[in-house]
């Protein structure tokens, strides 16, 4: 959906994809600075990255900054698509100017090479935490899109990080964009007085319920590994493109992709982005009659220890922090920030103040550059565990058409065992987490 005021987050990741893709149908001639002259990084140093899902976020999003990145060198790609994986590897060889970038089908064969540091994992939800996790006890640093699939995966997820002692990037943008660092630094420095009220609105979404009847399986696919730990189920194109996010074995939804994002924001100018609320409750309803079950329409609301109320409802995507001095947000993905008075909107973060991390580059640079100095980065794997829990909190709520209350401590809610029970998913064999994790 377009608005007046900015492009939706969609319409910026596709333009900026289509730009990058005109630029890597040619092959690059490499200077001397790529050998190391000039002051560049030379190829020993460089941090060698595998790439594990090259789709159109993979490519299009994820892959491009690592091609220009002078700390970084892309070895290998994977997809479960040998198409897509064939296409990447296309372009990582144009760019560098060989045939040397490996490819694959099998992520497996990505972590065992020891020549690479790290992975940028971009893969669909329900295989996010488990090759992360892989990744980490093969001894790679690792990228991976937003979000895990359930509460659990991300609790395990930020136990095996900090217990090997790996870089992990939560990997959106969010933080890099200076709409969303700015809202959160005035809100974090008392410019609204007394946080009170967030509102949350994320996009409507597609009204076709998607296409259940089963296909071929094109010949370029191993659908099998694509399913992975899912539960088996036909092969269909609306399963597996973009579409896969509005079905439950795969991911959350709406609130799981766009929350994600705005949450964090959120989460971020709440100063609880190490904890999350202690009450939520929603009403909603899910897709029916056709391939889509998740979440169709929403209204959730949130309330945190400190007093805090957020809501979350559909729409123009958007978020607003409501103080007792006032208020201060944006409309719109990355939409100018807006504020009740000029006061607010123009006010100056002091030296002495708080100044939130951020890198203005984006995740990737961030992600590189805590490599190398084995830092955080700006989304650490903790914070975007808490991210993801809070759109899983919502979820459920709606699911069990309840009030549920949520100790954020203990990870669990409050006697209520059957609420605990959605804690978690099966995996399908042979896949299993939690063996893989105790290993």
């Amino acid at each position: 959906m377009k608005t007046t005021t900015a492009l939706t987050r969609r319409d910026f990741l596709t333009r900026t994809a289509a730009a990058t893709g005109a630029a890597l149908a040619f092959p690059t001639l490499i200077p001397a600075s790529a050998l190391g002259a000039d002051g560049a990084v030379a190829p020993s140093n460089r941090i060698t990255v595998g790439f594990i899902g090259t789709g159109s976020h993979g490519t299009g999003w994820n892959l491009p900054p690592y091609l220009r990145h002078p700390a970084a060198r892309v070895l290998a790609v994977c997809d479960v698509d040998s198409r897509r994986a064939r296409r990447a590897k296309e372009g990582v060889d144009q760019h560098y100017n060989n045939e040397d970038c490996a490819m694959t089908q099998d992520f497996r064969e990505i972590l065992a090479r020891k020549e690479i540091d790290a992975v940028m994992i971009s893969t669909p939800d329900h295989w996010h935490t488990l090759i992360s996790v892989m990744a980490i006890k093969a001894g790679k640093d690792v990228q991976c899109e937003k979000p895990t699939l359930t509460i659990r995966e991300g609790k395990l997820l930020t136990e095996v990080v900090r217990k090997h002692k790996k870089v992990f990037q939560t990997s959106t943008e969010d933080r890099s964009v200076k709409e969303y660092h700015r809202i959160a630094e005035l809100v974090r420095n008392g410019r609204i007085g007394k946080l009170q009220r967030i509102e949350v609105i994320l996009p409507k979404q597609p009204s076709e319920p998607g296409d259940p009847t089963p296909q071929p399986v094109p010949p370029t696919l191993d659908y099998e590994m694509w399913l992975g730990p899912a539960p088996y189920a036909p092969y269909t194109k609306d399963r597996i493109q973009f579409t896969f996010r509005w079905i439950w074995d795969y991911s959350g939804g709406i609130i799981c992709d766009w929350g994600a994002h705005l949450f964090d924001t959120a989460q971020w100018a709440n100063d609880t982005e190490r904890t999350g609320p202690v009450e939520i409750e929603g009403t909603g309803t899910h897709w029916s009659g056709g391939l889509y079950n998740t979440v169709k329409d929403y209204d959730v609301t949130y309330r945190y220890a400190n007093g805090v109320v957020m809501t979350c409802k559909p729409g123009n995507p958007s978020i607003k922090f409501i103080g007792t001095d006032g208020w201060v947000g944006n409309t719109g993905w990355r939409g100018p920030v807006q504020a009740s008075s000029k006061e607010i909107l123009e006010s100056k973060i002091g030296p002495n103040e708080l100044h939130l991390y951020t890198n203005p580059k984006g995740e990737h640079d961030d992600f590189l550059q805590c490599v190398k100095s084995r830092k955080d980065p700006y989304f650490p794997v903790d914070i975007g565990h808490r991210v993801s829990t809070v759109c899983h909190l919502g979820n459920i709520a709606i699911k069990l058409g309840r009030k549920l209350k949520w100790d954020p401590d203990g990870e669990h809610f409050v006697n209520d065992p059957e609420a605990d029970k959605m804690l978690t998913r099966a995996y399908r064999a042979p896949w299993d987490l939690e063996k893989i994790v105790n290993s």
